[in-house]
C-alpha cells in the first residue's frame, strides 16, 4: 500500500508552504538542496519541517493540502502546535498577535 504525506514546512522567511508527496523524506531533502529553481521554498531555505500527516489515500491527501493552505497563519501555527481544539474557532482571515 502506498502512503502519502500533507505537510507543512516552515520557511527562513517566517512564512509556511504546504505541499503533498509519496516520500516524505525525499522531498523534504529536494525543499532543503533547492533542486527546483521555481519552487516558492527556493528562496526561502533553510526549511524546517513542522508537521505531516500520513495517509493511504492519495485523494484524501490532496484534499487535506488543498484545505490547509486556504487556512490562517494561526490556524496553521495552531495544527502545528497539536492545538487540535483551537481549529474549529479559527477563521481563515488573519489575526494580529
Amino acid at each position: 500500500m502506498k502512503t502519502y504525506f500533507a505537510y507543512i514546512l516552515k520557511c527562513s522567511d517566517k512564512t509556511y508552504y504546504t505541499g503533498i508527496t509519496s516520500n516524505l523524506e525525499n522531498r523534504f531533502y529536494e525543499h532543503q538542496q533547492g533542486k527546483y529553481q521555481e519552487s516558492y521554498t527556493y528562496k526561502c531555505r533553510p526549511l524546517q519541517l513542522v508537521f505531516y500527516v500520513e495517509f493511504s489515500d492519495v485523494e484524501i491527501a490532496i484534499h487535506t493540502e488543498k484545505r490547509i493552505k486556504k487556512w490562517s497563519r494561526i490556524k496553521k501555527e495552531a495544527l502545528i502546535n497539536d492545538e487540535y481544539e483551537k481549529l474549529p474557532n479559527l477563521a481563515n482571515k488573519k489575526f494580529k498577535k
